[in-house]
């Protein structure tokens, strides 16, 4: 009869500790909607994630480095001085018209 008692114990302590951590996962959602990446701010050693040069955050290798980038709150990357599109993605306007001399 114990060993029952303890299973069915255990059962309904595992049920409550799923509903916390559920709960808790639940309130980081909107955390991590509000902010966004910002690019060349992160300072040796503490960037967010991998880049084309390395496959892990805590990598870069120098400050401010365009291509390395941070999560931020949203609205406040370019106050930093950073920017929200990786370096070299940025949208170039439409190319000059071609000139043509007649000659």
């Amino acid at each position: 009869m114990k060993s029952s008692k303890l299973l069915v114990s255990s059962a309904v302590a595992s049920l409550v500790a799923m509903g916390f951590a559920g709960a808790a996962a639940a309130q980081d959602k909107p955390a991590a909607a509000a902010k966004e990446k910002c690019y060349g701010i992160a300072k040796k050693a503490q960037n967010d994630c991998g880049t084309s040069k390395h496959s892990c955050a805590g990598k870069a290798v120098a400050d401010n480095d365009a291509e390395e980038w941070k999560f931020v709150a949203k609205g406040t990357c370019e106050k930093a001085g950073g920017k929200l599109t990786k370096a070299g993605t940025e949208k170039k306007g439409a190319e000059p018209a071609k000139t043509t001399y007649g000659g």
